[in-house]
Formats: structure tokens, C-alpha cells, sequence
């Protein structure tokens, strides 16, 4: 029975091989090409969203991550990075925890795609308590108002201005400067507008007012 087994298989062994690459050959051509799955890897830009209000993102995660997709032959062609959204949701987020994990559960993907891995599997960041203070304008004046003339006070409108930012980037002395006024041959009473320039790229401002009118008198010379 053996041999005649291995009699079979080995007899017009190469028209037998023939006749089975030509049966997988038609095999994948009859196969409907939705049937059909192949892996895609994308990079993609991680999202942070829902911060909680009482505290700040001082150091960001990774901004591309590594999306694995499976999907079938026919729709994997046609996705790209734009149709994909990875978002990480920091709403139980506490400054104690700094290692987030990345899970299949967080991108979005088109109908009929499946996200089989993501790399990094964690991302690393850094959150920090939030702190608010009313800080103190200062007016930056350039420029000598006209022979015979000098300032007398200077008003700013707001005085000061309330301002955001991690606990950590507030310094004492901080102030906020305004953009420099020029008084160049200025003879009169001026008023101007600035915009508000914070001491740190860390912090923001608390309201939508980004510009300060200042006001600058002068008196004769005696």
C-alpha cells in the first residue's frame, strides 16, 4: 500500500505540481477580493484630549505612533493616515501617573479595518497641578517723546491680567510686558495699544483679552 502511495505521488510528479499551482492560481482569481485580508502599517498622530481642568500637560507624548491595520485587499489600498485616529483620553489622569498604555480600543478606524497592533504599546507624560494669579502689567516704552518733554505717569488698561499656567512656572517677580510703545517726538497726551507678551511659553492667558491700552502723559520741561 506504501509504495503504492509513493508511486502515485512521485508518477508525472511535475505535471502533478503544474496542476496544483495552476488550481491555487485559479483559486485566487475566483476568491472574492473582499475576502482577501493583508496587513498596513500607518503613522498616525496621537491625540490627547480631556485634559481635566485642575492640571497641566508640561511634558507630551510621542506625537506619531506605528498603527497596524488588517483589512481586506480591496479597502486597504484606498487608507491612508488621514482616515485614521488614534486618541488618547486623559480624563482620570493624575500627576502621579507618567506611563499611559496604547490600546486597539483608542484608534478609529474605517468600517471593515481592525487594528491588530500599535507601537509603542505606552506612551510616557508628564502632568502638573494648575495655578492662577492676577499678574502685574509692565509697559516696555521705547523711544524720548519731543525736545522739552518728558513722561509724567503711564495708566494701563488692565493694570493686570490673570494668568494660567503649571504651579511649577510661576516666578514672584514674573510680570507681563506689553510690546514696545513707541513715543518718538511725542508732545502730547498718547494713547496706545500693545499686545500682551507672558514671561513663559508655558503659561496663557485666563481670558480672551491679548492687548492692553496704554496711556502715556507728559509734562513740559521746566
Amino acid at each position: 500500500m506504501i509504495r503504492f502511495i509513493i508511486h502515485f505521488l512521485t508518477r508525472n510528479w511535475a505535471l502533478k505540481l503544474l496542476a496544483l499551482v495552476l488550481a491555487f492560481i485559479l483559486w485566487l482569481t475566483l476568491i472574492p477580493e473582499e475576502k482577501i485580508f493583508s496587513d498596513k502599517i500607518l503613522s498616525v498622530p496621537l491625540e490627547t484630549r480631556n485634559i481635566p481642568s485642575d492640571v497641566e500637560l508640561v511634558e507630551k507624548p510621542s506625537s506619531m505612533i506605528e498603527v497596524t491595520l488588517r483589512a481586506p485587499n480591496r479597502l486597504l489600498g484606498e487608507i491612508s493616515s488621514t482616515d485614521v485616529q488614534a486618541i488618547l483620553n486623559l480624563e482620570r489622569a493624575t500627576v502621579n501617573q507618567e506611563d499611559y498604555p496604547l490600546n486597539p480600543s483608542m484608534v478609529r478606524v474605517p468600517p471593515d479595518a481592525k487594528v491588530i497592533r500599535i507601537f509603542p504599546n505606552k506612551v510616557h507624560l508628564k502632568l502638573e497641578r494648575s495655578k492662577a494669579v492676577w499678574m502685574e502689567v509692565f509697559p516696555v516704552i521705547i523711544g524720548k517723546a519731543k525736545e522739552g518733554f518728558t513722561i509724567d505717569k503711564i495708566e494701563l488698561s488692565p493694570a493686570k491680567v490673570f494668568v494660567r499656567g503649571p504651579a511649577s512656572k510661576f516666578n514672584p517677580k514674573d510680570r507681563v510686558q506689553t510690546s514696545p510703545v513707541d513715543i518718538t517726538d511725542l508732545s502730547q497726551t498718547g494713547q496706545f495699544e500693545a499686545d500682551l507678551i507672558l514671561p513663559k511659553p508655558d503659561l496663557r492667558l485666563g481670558t480672551t483679552q491679548t492687548k492692553v491700552r496704554v496711556k502715556v502723559f507728559l509734562s513740559k520741561l521746566k
